[in-house]
């Protein structure tokens, strides 16, 4: 049983480490090219659209200024859909709430269910009136978006275009 938990934990870490350099990688702090600023208002974004270069690393300073909990995530569509029902399981277990993150459930729980833990280099989960940062390197030409996945959000146009030159 336990070298099942293990295969699982590293069959799952490795997909998302997989799907993630598909979209880019993560950025190096001391090699950012430039800083974009995101506003987060309950569903939308401010801009709704960025521009950015391919090899190009970006600092993303993403500020919550809506009333609710939103999520900043780089991905594809696709990436986007399958992450959708992840976000789905952390309301349902009541770690977050319309305009709270409960950190200390989040952390307990991911312990039995590492989809639980929401940590990832190219997503930022924020409280309503926080602030947090990305730093993304683009490495790929591909169409990407910009989403917040919490239940509800993307259907109702949280998400912009990323567009790589």
């Amino acid at each position: 049983m336990k070298y099942l938990i293990i295969a699982i934990f590293l069959f799952t870490t490795n997909s998302i480490a997989a799907s993630m350099s598909m979209v880019g990688e993560k950025g190096d702090p001391n090699k950012v090219d430039r800083v974009i600023e995101v506003e987060m208002y309950d569903n939308y974004y401010y801009p709704t659209q960025i521009d950015v270069k391919k090899g190009e690393t970006i600092k993303f300073i993403v500020r919550n200024l809506g009333e609710l909990v939103h999520e900043y995530n780089i991905g594809t569509k696709e990436m986007h859909i399958k992450h959708q029902p992840e976000m789905a399981k952390l309301v349902e277990h009541e770690i977050l709430l319309a305009d709270k993150i409960d950190h200390v459930k989040m952390k307990k729980m991911s312990k039995k269910d590492h989809s639980l833990g929401h940590s990832h280099a190219n997503s930022v989960l924020l409280e309503p009136k926080e602030t947090g940062e990305i730093i993304w390197k683009f490495t790929k030409d591909i169409s990407l978006e910009m989403a917040c996945n919490m239940p509800g959000h993307y259907e109702a146009g949280m998400v912009g275009k990323i567009n790589i030159e």
